[in-house]
C-alpha cells in the first residue's frame, strides 16, 4: 500500500529532539508516574508494588474492565462493552478507517485536521472529499459545502473535535448538523476526540457517540490526561456490528495492550476529575501568555482557540512556512510546525500546553526571528 508522506510526523521526527524550545508539542505538561501519583493522591509504595508485581502476561485481550469502565465515565450512557482499547489514538484511528473502508469507498474529511485521517482513506484506494475549515467560518465546518459533498455512495464523514491544529470547537449544534447530514445518507461518523474535555470553560463537550448511534468516537491517555508515554487510546461506539468488525479486524495487528500502561492508565481515570481540572488551569494560563504575545506582534494574527493545545498563528511576510520554520529552528533552537504540513501557508502551528516558562521563552525566541525579518 503507497501513502503519502506523513508531514507534521517527519517534522517532529526531524527536529524536536533538536529544539531547545519545543513550541510544537501538543501534550499538556507530560507526568512522571511520581508527579501523577502526587497530583491525584495515591500512595506511591502501594501502588508501585502492585506495578512491579503484576504478571507480565497479554492481560485481556480486548482491554481491562476496570480501564474501561472508567473510560465509559467520560461519556454519557456508554458500558464496557462499547469500548475497545488501542496503541493511542493513531492506533484507535487506523484501526477504525482499515475496517470501515475499502476500495471505492467514498469518504468526506474536514481539513486542515490530522492528516492520518485524509491519507488512509486516500491510500485504501477511497474517493476522499476534503470539506475546507476556513477562518472566516471560525474553521468550523460549513454545513452547505457539507451537503453538496454527500451523495449516496458516503460511507464515512471523519472530523476532529476539538480541531487540530486550529483549536475550533464544535457544540451540540453543530454536531447534530452534521449527524443529521450524515443520516440522510447513512453515513458514518468518525470523530478523533483526543483533544475533548481540553476546554477554556468548564462546560461538557459532547461526545459524537452521546449523539449519534452511527457515531465513532477515538480518544487516548496523551493530551488530556498528559500520560502519552502510555502508547494508550481507545475506540468507543453503541454500534455494536461494528464493534465486533473493529475486535475482527484487532486481531490481526494488536491483540492487547500492555498490561502496565492499563494499569497506569486506570489509576489515572480513576482521579479523572482532578487531571482534567489541572490541565484545564495549565491551558487557560497559557493561552493568556499566548494572546499577549500574539497582540504584541504586528506581523502576527490568529484565530484564537477555543479548546485544545494548538492553534495557528498567521504571519505577513512572504516566506513559504517550510522556510519560515527551519529557519527558525537553526537560527534560534525553536520548534514550530508549518502549516504546509496541513496545506495551509504562510502559517505555523504552535502548541501551548507546556510549562509556562518554556513557553514564555520559546515565543521571545520567535520573536527576535520577526524582528530580523523585519
Amino acid at each position: 500500500m503507497k501513502i503519502k508522506d506523513f508531514g507534521v510526523e517527519q517534522w517532529m521526527n526531524e527536529y524536536e529532539t533538536k529544539a531547545k524550545y519545543n513550541l510544537g508539542e501538543t501534550c499538556v505538561s507530560p507526568f512522571s508516574i511520581h508527579t501523577l501519583l502526587a497530583t491525584i493522591g495515591v500512595d506511591e509504595k502501594e501502588f508501585t508494588n502492585q506495578l512491579v508485581n503484576t504478571r507480565l502476561t497479554y492481560g485481556a485481550i480486548e482491554g481491562a474492565i476496570p480501564l474501561k469502565k472508567e473510560i465509559a465515565k467520560l461519556y454519557q450512557n456508554l458500558t464496557p462493552e462499547e469500548i475497545v482499547t488501542e496503541h493511542g489514538a493513531i492506533g484507535a484511528n487506523n484501526l477504525v478507517l482499515n475496517t470501515i473502508i475499502s476500495a471505492g469507498d467514498e469518504v468526506i474529511a474536514v481539513t486542515p485536521t490530522y492528516q492520518q485521517l485524509q491519507s488512509i482513506p486516500e491510500a485504501l484506494g477511497a474517493t476522499v472529499k476534503l470539506l475546507p475549515l476556513k477562518r472566516e467560518n471560525d474553521y468550523l465546518p460549513d454545513a452547505e459545502e457539507l451537503k453538496s459533498l454527500v451523495t449516496p455512495k458516503t460511507k464515512l464523514i471523519v472530523i476532529n473535535n476539538p480541531d487540530n491544529p486550529t483549536g475550533s470547537l464544535m457544540g451540540k449544534e453543530g454536531l447534530m448538523t452534521i449527524i443529521k447530514i450524515a443520516k440522510s445518507v447513512g453515513a458514518y461518523v468518525m470523530c478523533d476526540e483526543v483533544y475533548r474535555h481540553l476546554t477554556q470553560t468548564d462546560d461538557y463537550s459532547p461526545s459524537i457517540i452521546d449523539l449519534y448511534d452511527k457515531g465513532i468516537s477515538t480518544s487516548s491517555f496523551s493530551k488530556v490526561f498528559s500520560l502519552a508515554g502510555l502508547r494508550l487510546g481507545w475506540i468507543a461506539t453503541h454500534d455494536r456490528q461494528l464493534m465486533r468488525d473493529f475486535l475482527s479486524h484487532r486481531d490481526y495487528a494488536t491483540i492487547s495492550c500492555g498490561r502496565l500502561d492499563e494499569l497506569v492508565g486506570t489509576v489515572a481515570l480513576q482521579h479523572q476529575d482532578v487531571i482534567i481540572k489541572r490541565n484545564r488551569g495549565i491551558i487557560r494560563k497559557n493561552l493568556k501568555i499566548l494572546e499577549d504575545w500574539v497582540n504584541s506582534e504586528p506581523h502576527i494574527s490568529w484565530l484564537k482557540p477555543k479548546a485544545g493545545t494548538t492553534t495557528l498563528l498567521h504571519y505577513d511576510f512572504d516566506i513559504p512556512s517550510a522556510e519560515f520554520c527551519d529557519r527558525l529552528m537553526k537560527e534560534y533552537h525553536t520548534l514550530l510546525v508549518p502549516g504546509s504540513c496541513f496545506d495551509i501557508e504562510h502559517s505555523a502551528r504552535i502548541g501551548y500546553a507546556f510549562e509556562s516558562e518554556h513557553l514564555k521563552n520559546g515565543l521571545a525566541e520567535v520573536s527576535k526571528f520577526l524582528k530580523e525579518l523585519k
